[in-house]
């Protein structure tokens, strides 16, 4: 291994889900997403992507730590909405939209996303945040349908933990593994 090129990691920071609605979220996928179409994501999954950062040596995630240790604050208030396909013109993923209870997750993901840009490790995306947790991907060949038949149950919940994960991708999807959580209160 080179020094100057320290291994690199593909990484992201999350939301994670309580049990509840992992299993809500579940229920939603296997109701909506035909499975000649989309291509299930797995129940453990599951998450609420904060910050995709992507390609980033190993050496960040000590700082990357740091920042989610400082910008903990208050578990969002939140609640499956409606389903989503994703980008809405030609749709590669099945969703169920979240909405913000309380603005608890705006000013998180907000918060989140200025300190890693300012540490460096971070360029925000150009569209707006828009919550979401994706339940399935489109198969390669499939045809997007335009319109989704059910929707997931409109459960409340509170966001319980600030996770860093590592993606680590594999012919059949993408394994993400916890790198750093972080209790939100």
């Amino acid at each position: 291994m080179d020094p100057a090129f320290p291994p690199a990691l593909r990484l992201f920071v999350a939301l994670e889900f309580p049990p509840a609605v992992r299993e809500a979220l579940v229920a939603f996928r296997d109701a909506a997403a035909d499975p000649e179409v989309w291509r299930p994501v797995p129940a453990e999954s599951l998450h609420l992507t904060l910050a995709f950062l992507g390609r980033r040596p190993e050496t960040d995630v000590e700082g990357i730590e740091a920042i989610l240790h400082d910008v903990a604050g208050p578990a969002p208030r939140l609640r499956l909405g409606a389903a989503l396909l994703l980008p809405p013109r030609r749709a590669r993923v099945l969703c169920a939209d979240l909405d913000d209870v309380d603005e608890t997750l705006t000013v998180l993901q907000r918060r989140v996303s200025e300190e890693l840009t300012a540490a460096g490790i971070y360029t925000p995306e150009k569209r707006p945040f828009r919550a979401h947790a994706t339940v399935a991907r489109l198969r390669q060949r499939a045809r997007p349908p335009r319109s989704v038949d059910a929707a997931p149950s409109p459960l409340e919940f509170r966001g319980e933990a600030l996770t860093l994960f590592v993606s680590r991708l594999h012919p059949h999807g993408a394994r993400y593994e916890p790198l750093v959580r972080v209790n939100l209160h």
